[in-house]
C-alpha cells in the first residue's frame, strides 16, 4: 500500500516529496485496444502520471441505464500495468469539449439552470450516478494498492458558479463514498475564479497556457500553502467546425512547461494525448468573447488538440521538446519510445452501393411520432445525439409569408410540399421565401453538439420558441426524434433500400476489403454533413465546412477481409465511395 498526502509545500508519497508529471489522456477518446500504447508514450515522454474524466452522459444515456461504467475501472487498471498513478476527474460536470459538459440530456433537459446547484433533485441523481460510478475508484485508490492519487471536486467551478454550499455537498459526498486520497479542485488563475471554486480544505490548484509565475502568485493569494499544480497547461487547443485549424508553436510551448516546473510545481499537460471525440459526443461553444453568449461553434471529431502525441498515437515535435524538458525531472532515465501501432496496407476505397432515404431511416430507427400543440424540444424527445423531424400544417388559403423557427438550435433543413426551401440557422431563422397556406411545412433539425462551457450549458436542443408563419404561432406540429444509438447493426440492416436520387440524404452502405489492418484516415470527397459508422463503430461527424478533412479510424475496428462501411448524409452526398488511407 501507498501513503499519498498532500505535505506542507509538496505531494509526498511514503514520506518523501514527489512532483507530479501527469498528463491528460481520456479513456472514452482512444480505443480500448490502443490504451497500452498510448499510456506508454506517456511514460517515454516523461510523465509518470495521467488524468482522465469520467463523462456522465456516456455512461448513463438515460435514467438508470448505465453502460459499462467498468471501462473505467479497467482503464484505471491498465495505467497501474503501465507503471502510472492516475488523477480522477469525476465531475459531475467535466466541460473537455465533450456533448453538454458530460451532464446527461435527462438531468439538463428537465432542471435547467438548477444544475451545477445544491438543488436537492440535481444532488439526487448525483448521487444516485456518484453511487455507481465511485466503487470502481475507491478500490483503486493508492492506499488500496491502485493508482489513483487524487480526486477532483466538479470541474472549473469558478468559471460557472458561486455556490459553495453545492461544492462543499460534493466532497462530502466523495468522502462518504469512501474517496480517501487528497481531494482538490482546479480553475483559472483570476481572482474571482479561484474565490467562487475553491472549497476550504480541498487543495486549490490552477489551469493555464502560459505566464505561470503570475499564475502561481495569484493561487498563493488564496492558498498561502500546499503544493503549486498546474491542473491544466494547456499546450495545445481544439478546432470548431468552419474555423482555422488551431496550432500552438512547440518551442513556446515547452518554455513555458519548463517555467512550470522551475517553480517548484507539478504539473498535467492538456492534453497528453487528445484523441477523438467519436460516436458524435462532441460539443460545443459559445463565442462573443469571455462572456460566451456568442454564436454556436461546434467543436470538430478530432480532439487531437495539437497535443505531443498526436490523434493517431505518434510522436510530435512537441512531444520531443517536452521528454528533452521533463528528461531532467525524471527518476532514472526515460523508457524508449514505443513502436507505432501498424498503419492500413494502402489505400481502400468502399463503393457504397445500398440506400435508405432519410424518410425511410427514420420510419424503422426513429421514435415514436406524436402530435404537440407547440414544437418539442430534444430533450423532450428524449434525443441526446441526431435529429428530429418537425412537421406542420401552414392552413390556408393564405397569401405568402415568412416562416421563422423561433429559438432554433441548431441548423434546419426545411421542406415545402416536398421540396428543399432552405437552411435556416439560429442566426438565420426565416425562410428565405415566404410560404403561402395551404402548405406542408417539413423541418429536419440537427444538433450539432451541446454546449460544454460558460453560462449556457446544458441549454435545449431543436425549436425552443415555436414555429412562427408571419407573427401567428402555427400549432399541431407533429414530431419524431432519431439517435444516433439506434443506428445498430441489426436494425440497419432491416432498413429497406433504393437506389439513391437527387440529394442522397439517408443512409449510404458499402463494403470494402482489407489486406492488412490498421490505423486509418477516411476521407468523404464531395459529401456535406453527416456520420460514418465502419464495423457498426460510430467514427462520429464529418462536415465540408472544415477545417477537419478526413475521420481517423481505430485500427482495432477494422478487421481482416471484408469490412462494413454506413454513410448518414444529412446535407447533399457526393459520390457513392469513400476512401481509407
Amino acid at each position: 500500500m501507498t501513503d499519498f498526502r498532500v505535505g506542507g509545500d509538496d505531494f509526498e508519497v511514503d514520506g518523501r516529496p514527489v512532483r507530479l508529471l501527469s498528463g491528460a489522456l481520456h479513456y472514452f477518446r482512444v480505443h480500448e485496444e490502443q490504451w497500452a500504447h498510448r499510456l506508454r508514450m506517456l511514460r517515454a515522454m516523461g510523465l509518470n502520471c495521467v488524468e482522465t474524466y469520467v463523462p456522465w452522459n456516456l455512461h448513463e444515456p438515460r435514467p438508470g441505464e448505465v453502460r459499462d461504467v467498468a471501462a473505467v475501472g479497467r482503464f484505471l487498471d491498465a495505467a497501474r500495468r503501465e507503471g502510472l498513478w492516475v488523477v480522477v476527474r469525476p465531475g459531475p460536470y467535466i466541460c473537455a469539449e465533450w456533448e453538454n459538459g458530460g451532464l446527461p440530456h435527462w438531468v439538463t433537459g428537465r432542471l435547467g439552470a438548477r444544475v451545477r446547484t445544491g438543488d436537492a433533485e440535481f444532488m439526487a441523481a448525483v448521487e444516485r450516478w456518484f453511487g455507481v460510478l465511485l466503487p470502481q475508484i475507491v478500490e483503486r485508490q493508492v492506499d488500496r494498492g491502485g493508482p489513483v492519487l487524487m480526486v477532483q471536486v466538479e470541474n472549473e467551478y469558478g468559471s460557472y458558479g458561486s455556490d459553495h454550499r453545492y461544492l462543499r455537498a460534493l466532497a462530502d459526498l466523495l468522502v462518504g463514498l469512501g474517496v480517501s486520497v487528497p481531494l482538490f479542485t482546479s480553475d483559472g488563475p483570476e481572482d474571482h475564479m479561484l474565490s467562487g471554486g475553491s472549497v476550504p480544505g480541498v487543495l486549490a490548484t490552477v489551469n493555464f497556457g502560459s505566464r505561470a509565475r503570475e499564475a502561481f502568485e495569484s493561487l498563493r493569494r488564496h492558498q498561502a500553502t500546499g503544493p503549486l499544480m498546474c491542473m491544466e497547461f494547456w499546450c495545445g487547443w481544439f478546432d470548431h467546425w468552419g474555423a482555422k485549424h488551431v496550432v500552438r508553436d512547440p518551442r513556446e510551448a515547452a518554455d513555458a512547461l519548463r517555467e512550470i516546473l522551475e517553480c517548484g510545481a507539478s504539473v498535467n499537460l492538456y492534453m497528453a494525448h487528445g484523441g477523438t471525440s467519436f460516436g458524435g459526443w462532441a460539443g460545443a461553444n459559445r463565442g462573443g468573447g469571455e462572456l460566451h453568449e456568442g454564436p454556436l461553434e461546434p467543436d470538430v471529431t478530432s480532439y487531437d488538440y495539437d497535443a505531443p502525441i498526436d490523434e493517431f498515437g505518434r510522436p510530435t515535435e512537441k512531444f520531443w521538446l517536452f521528454r528533452e524538458v521533463l528528461a531532467a525531472y525524471a527518476e532514472g532515465p526515460l523508457p524508449e519510445v514505443p513502436p507505432q501501432p501498424p498503419a492500413l496496407a494502402g489505400p481502400v476505397t468502399a463503393h457504397l452501393t445500398v440506400f435508405t432515404a432519410l424518410d425511410g431511416v427514420l420510419e424503422a430507427l426513429g421514435g415514436p411520432e406524436a402530435e404537440y400543440a407547440v414544437p418539442p424540444s430534444f430533450e423532450d424527445l428524449d434525443v441526446d445525439r441526431g435529429l428530429v423531424r418537425y412537421a406542420v400544417t401552414v392552413p390556408g388559403p393564405r397569401q405568402p409569408y415568412p416562416l421563422r423557427a423561433r429559438g432554433l438550435r441548431d441548423l434546419a433543413l426545411v421542406y415545402v410540399d416536398g421540396e428543399r426551401a432552405g437552411v435556416l440557422t439560429e442566426e438565420e431563422p426565416d425562410l428565405a421565401e415566404p410560404v403561402a397556406g395551404h402548405a406542408r411545412a417539413e423541418l429536419w433539425v440537427e444538433s450539432l453538439g451541446r454546449v460544454n462551457y460558460g453560462p449556457r450549458t446544458g441549454e435545449s436542443k431543436g425549436i425552443t420558441g415555436g414555429l412562427l408563419h408571419e407573427r401567428q404561432f402555427l400549432h399541431g406540429v407533429r414530431a419524431r426524434g432519431l439517435r444516433l444509438d439506434a443506428f445498430t447493426a441489426s436494425g440497419v440492416a432491416g432498413l429497406p433500400s433504393a437506389a439513391a436520387e437527387g440529394e442522397g440524404r439517408g443512409l449510404h452502405r458499402g463494403s470494402f476489403q482489407v489486406s492488412g489492418a490498421g490505423d486509418a484516415a477516411l476521407e468523404l470527397p464531395g459529401w456535406g454533413r453527416g456520420f460514418v459508422w465502419v464495423n457498426g463503430f460510430c467514427l462520429g461527424r464529418y462536415w465540408s465546412a472544415g477545417p477537419q478533412d478526413a475521420l481517423y479510424v481505430p485500427g482495432p475496428v477494422l478487421r481482416e477481409g471484408v469490412n462494413e462501411v454506413w454513410v448518414l448524409e444529412l446535407d447533399r452526398a457526393g459520390e457513392p465511395r469513400v476512401v481509407l488511407r
